[in-house]
């Protein structure tokens, strides 16, 4: 099962506020951006949030899964409490970075 635009549209409209968000659909499943920092990975309607050391005892409440076959544990966010939502991605968010641009390889 894979994830609905209008379950994206949602979590963002939930979260808005936290940045600037953009999302980008990836196999049927979209990855949500926050100051250009891939942040909520929403897989079959659940939102994922990376696991940082640091911020154990803030997500200790949060259940936990795994958002597709082979990925690490992530904490998964109850969307629909949305103060405790904008909490916990706020306290996450310096703990993100930006990816690094791949170079583009020229073959001869």
């Amino acid at each position: 099962m894979s994830t609905k635009k209008e379950y994206v549209d949602f979590v963002m409209e939930v979260i808005d506020g936290v940045g600037v968000i953009r999302s980008k659909k990836m196999f049927g499943e979209y990855m949500i951006y926050i100051d250009e920092k891939p942040a909520l990975l929403v897989c079959d309607d659940t939102v994922y949030v990376k696991m940082v050391d640091e911020l154990f005892q803030d997500f200790i409440m949060c259940d936990q899964g795994f958002p597709y076959e082979g990925a690490r544990k992530h904490y998964i966010l109850d969307i629909d409490d949305q103060e405790q939502t904008r909490y916990l991605i706020q306290l996450l968010l310096p703990y993100l970075k930006i990816p690094k641009r791949r170079q583009k390889k020229f073959i001869d």
